[in-house]
């Protein structure tokens, strides 16, 4: 009897090693046992799970997080109050008093000379105005909740990882349209002109973190594969999460088309490019060797290095400045407004053969506009232009 009770608690042990499991005190104990007392025993009373204790680092991390929030709470609070006594003082229902609202506000209330944006008062809420903090990334037992968090920067890396997610279903959509005899047009891809990349600054704030240079490129990279997807157009919201809109685009109809020669060479003329008195024409060739004639001479025309810089820079911002060739003469004015006319031809020509992207960065570097600053005449009864004569009481 005894041989056989031990080979049955030998078998229960043997199935509970194999479950993970001990019920080594029920084999020995089948049935319920009855004591004098109610009062339970050591062994039979349930031992109490102890809950995980948190560390120092990941504790502080929480009282941190914990202060934040509720200094974030204070200044929301101080900002609805600010902007009711604000539209009181105005006269406005605090209701639908707006952020456009207030700023017309404080231009009227504190009508001041500060031309440095930074110098002058605002009012704004505190989510502009305070830097944007991660929220906790650890729950109370110090488990991580972003499944990328060991990356180091589990933001950057999820954006790289919905990329490639939404390649493999615009592939997969591409499959099923090609399986229905339907190939994509023009009109399905997508059209990026008037936009750019949004900067690494820029990135980094959406993101939350902090990314290198190189980084920062790979998503570039990785966007670009996407946009150029036969199917792209239909993820254009998120595509555009990540470009940066231009100002107003210039009119492409205005862009000269180049005359092809028949040694297959483009030409471009640009007359009537004026600054000041100074009036330059000049034609373009591309391609070229990169060589500058002005009035038949070369760049050592203007004997001020300002002046040629003031030349060359359309082309070193363009890429093409040993690409082609520039033939130009100008009249009238001083070096200055020659240099500046001269320019300006340049940088008019040079649209015909760049990019759309690109005539936006000229343009919104100053390139095409037109100077339209001349010398301020002197005033009768004042010294010059702008300067008065010392006043004296005797």
């Amino acid at each position: 009897m005894a041989m056989a009770w031990g080979s049955e608690v030998l078998r229960h042990f043997r199935i509970s090693k194999k479950l993970g499991i001990c019920i080594y005190r029920r084999v020995i104990h089948p049935a319920p046992c009855t004591f004098s007392s109610d009062a339970p025993t050591k062994e039979s009373e349930p031992k109490e799970v102890g809950r995980k204790t948190i560390s120092k680092a990941m504790s502080l991390y929480l009282q941190r997080s914990k202060e934040h929030d509720e200094f974030m709470k204070k200044q929301q609070v101080a900002y609805r109050i600010g902007k009711r006594h604000l539209a009181n003082m105005m006269g406005e229902d605090p209701e639908t008093f707006g952020q456009e609202d207030i700023d017309k506000a404080i231009e009227y209330l504190f009508p001041c000379g500060l031309y440095e944006p930074r110098a002058r008062p605002v009012m704004k809420p505190p989510e502009e105005i305070f830097p944007e903090r991660k929220a906790a990334e650890f729950d109370e037992s110090g488990r991580p909740y972003h499944f990328l968090f060991y990356t180091g920067k589990p933001n950057y890396y999820q954006q790289l990882y919905d990329t490639a997610s939404i390649i493999d279903s615009l592939n997969k959509y591409e499959d099923g349209q090609i399986k229905k005899n339907m190939y994509p047009s023009k009109e399905n891809e997508l059209d990026l002109s008037g936009s750019e990349w949004i900067a690494k600054e820029d990135l980094e704030k959406f993101l939350v973190e902090t990314i290198s240079d190189r980084e920062y490129e790979n998503f570039v990279k990785a966007m670009e594969r996407l946009v150029c997807h036969p199917y792209a157009s239909r993820i254009k919201d998120h595509v555009f999460k990540f470009r940066k809109l231009l100002m107003s685009q210039t009119k492409t109809e205005d862009i000269p088309k180049p005359e092809v020669r028949e040694d297959g060479k483009s030409v471009v003329h640009v007359t009537e490019a004026s600054r000041k008195t100074a009036i330059a024409k000049a034609t373009l060739t591309y391609p070229g060797s990169g060589n500058i004639r002005i009035n038949g001479m070369d760049i050592l025309y203007f004997t001020n290095l300002q002046s040629r810089e003031q030349v060359i820079f359309p082309l070193i911002f363009t890429g093409l400045i040993d690409q082609v060739d520039v033939d130009a003469t100008v009249m009238g004015g001083g070096v200055t407004s020659q240099a500046g006319a001269v320019r300006w031809a340049i940088a008019w020509g040079l649209r015909s053969f760049v990019s759309i992207d690109m005539v936006e960065k000229m343009r919104l570097a100053g390139l095409l506009t037109k100077d339209l600053r001349r010398k301020e005449r002197k005033k009768p009864g004042q010294e010059g232009a702008r300067r008065k004569f010392t006043w004296k009481k005797r």
